[in-house]
């Protein structure tokens, strides 16, 4: 019994060893050194999009950090409420839904109309007013402001150039994540390589 404790006791003194190895944690340092963070991923959106608000291609009460939050909240899958909450207030959900409109980033529910949208943009462009649109396709005339306020940013190519600098950088950190988790893959891998190794020497 007392051998069987020794035993154990040796073997966590060197795998704590040689996880604690520089061979092992240097160069787990230099990747999250080279690699830019989440943070640092919205603060160069933040940047597109004070250009955006500058040039006045859209107002909101969202800040160019907070819009940037947005965008990445989106891309990491949550809906306009848990972006809302992220922000800080939950009653934000809508402001947040317009401005992620404007930005493009529709979501499969945003054209799901209970009317053919084609029957909706003949209607705007044959002047119907919003009024008498809203009582031919029985629908309040707050939804059918959404559905058009879809349909024309689906259409605007104002923001095109920025939004697609916006995707450029998302991209980037798609492919730092990736890198990020083929290392520490790789790096786990030759721990435990090592581990197995020294273990082999000392059984």
């Amino acid at each position: 019994m007392v051998a069987e404790a020794q035993r154990k006791a040796q073997l966590l003194e060197l795998f704590s060893n040689i996880t604690s190895k520089t061979k092992i944690v240097e160069p787990m340092k230099k990747i999250h050194g080279s690699l830019r963070d989440r943070d640092a991923v919205e603060r160069e959106i933040a940047l597109v999009m004070r250009e955006v608000l500058d040039q006045g291609f859209f107002k909101t009460k969202l800040k160019p950090l907070q819009l940037a939050k947005l965008v990445s909240d989106f891309y990491a899958g949550r809906n306009d409420t848990e972006i809302a909450r992220d922000l800080g207030d939950e009653k934000l959900s809508k402001t947040v839904a317009r401005a992620r409109i404007r930005l493009k980033l529709f979501r499969e529910l945003d054209f799901k109309m209970p009317f053919e949208k084609q029957v909706l943009k003949d209607m705007i462009a044959a002047d119907v007013n919003m009024k008498e649109i809203a009582e031919r396709l029985d629908v309040s005339p707050s939804t059918l402001r959404e559905y058009r306020h879809v349909l024309e940013e689906e259409e605007d190519h104002t923001l095109d150039l920025y939004l697609e600098r916006i995707k450029d950088i998302m991209e980037d950190r798609d492919l730092s994540e990736q890198m990020t988790h083929s290392a520490l893959a790789d790096s786990l891998g030759d721990s435990i390589d090592i581990t197995e190794a020294e273990l082999a020497e000392i059984s």
